[in-house]
């Protein structure tokens, strides 16, 4: 058997203790982040219904095809990443959202994600 990542880990309790008390409605998805090492996702999730009412990421076909995130740094894609997920939410009708931030320190990326969001309308 092979070594456990600490840090993944760690990660996994945390983002497990907090979805204890945290869970997305219809009238109040979850805006739920990951973070990977280049990457940053955001998805607004009904956890009642298990659906994904609206998505993005540094790696969506949309987002690269624009060009926002060219020459950026990782905090600045996460901030586009951010308005768009929250555009995204706007445009399908939803403008108070649960923060999820996935076991994260609330810092970098996962802050600038957020600020972006609540800049562009969301409401948490």
């Amino acid at each position: 058997m092979g070594k456990t990542n600490k840090t993944y880990v760690a990660r996994k309790r945390r983002h497990a203790r907090v979805r204890r008390r945290l869970s997305g409605t219809a009238e109040r998805p979850r805006l739920n982040v990951f973070r990977s090492l280049n990457h940053i996702y955001a998805q607004v999730i009904d956890d009642v219904q298990g659906v994904t009412l609206a998505s993005a990421s540094t790696l969506d076909s949309k987002v690269q095809a624009s060009g926002a995130l060219e020459g950026k740094s990782r905090i600045e894609q996460a901030a586009e990443i951010g308005k768009i997920v929250a555009e995204r939410t706007l445009d399908a009708g939803i403008k108070e959202v649960v923060f999820d931030r996935g076991g994260y320190k609330y810092h970098g990326r996962i802050k600038a994600l957020a600020d972006a969001s609540r800049e562009a309308g969301l409401k948490f």
